[in-house]
């Protein structure tokens, strides 16, 4: 019994010194492979020029879900507009599915648009590459792949966000 209850304040302080300190201000999406743009437009419009630029890019809008529209919907609660829109394009599917059947559980890549207290909104997502990083058995054709896709999701964020 003794043994026990000198062991547990230096287990307690070893928890402690292991596990990293993360400010409580961290932004949760500002990790690797994320990329986050801020941005003067309202929530409402920033999904619209969003929807925009996936067309303008030759991309297919394919999934959408939104907690603030299931939120009034079905609990008429009204909460900060939130959508997620996935977004791809069936050549790509073709040639990501040739090189990894288990990667085509990423796909659709999603954009995620989320409203700030201030009313503007902020469009974050996370690189093409960086979803398929862990899908070794691509290889190089889906690593080729990923890169292509790193381009147009940039060029999609950089039009929905710009002037």
């Amino acid at each position: 019994m003794i043994a026990r209850l000198t062991l547990l304040p230096l287990l307690s302080l070893f928890l402690l010194l292991a596990v990293p300190a993360v400010p409580a201000e961290a932004d949760p999406m500002a990790q690797p492979g994320w990329k986050v743009m801020k941005t003067p437009h309202g929530y409402a419009d920033l999904v619209a020029r969003l929807e925009k630029a996936i067309a303008d890019n030759k991309m297919g809008l394919v999934a959408r879900a939104s907690a603030t529209v299931g939120a009034k919907k079905m609990l008429k609660k009204d909460i900060p507009g939130n959508t997620v829109i996935g977004v791809y394009r069936p050549d790509f599917a073709v040639r990501m599915l040739e090189a990894s059947v288990a990667a085509g559980i990423e796909a659709p890549i999603r954009f995620y648009v989320t409203e700030n207290p201030d009313g503007t909104a902020d469009l974050s997502y996370k690189t093409p590459s960086h979803v398929f990083a862990p899908y070794g058995d691509g290889g190089q054709a889906l690593k080729d792949l990923a890169a292509e896709l790193d381009v147009i999701f940039a060029k999609i964020a950089a039009d929905a966000v710009g002037g």
